[in-house]
């Protein structure tokens, strides 16, 4: 998984996991989210987002499992 740093208000850096299908989110709160079942088509929308911020809490928060931490190392 490669991280992405990414500019935003919100967000510092994201990665994915197509095998596992989870989205990592740092925020910049330093708070790092792993988020599960989330299709490739979200994390390539939310690349593309002009606001990554807006893009999570229509997209993302709230719409997925998710955990806080790292992601399990296989």
């Amino acid at each position: 998984m490669e991280l992405v740093p990414v500019e935003s208000s919100m967000i510092s850096a994201v990665a994915y996991d197509d095998a596992a299908r989870e989205l990592l989110v740092i925020f910049n709160s330093g708070k790092t989210y792993v988020y599960s079942n989330v299709p490739r088509e979200v994390y390539d929308g939310l690349l593309r987002a002009d606001s990554k911020g807006s893009y999570m809490k229509d997209f993302v928060i709230d719409m997925f499992p998710d955990r806080l931490g790292m992601p399990k190392r296989r």
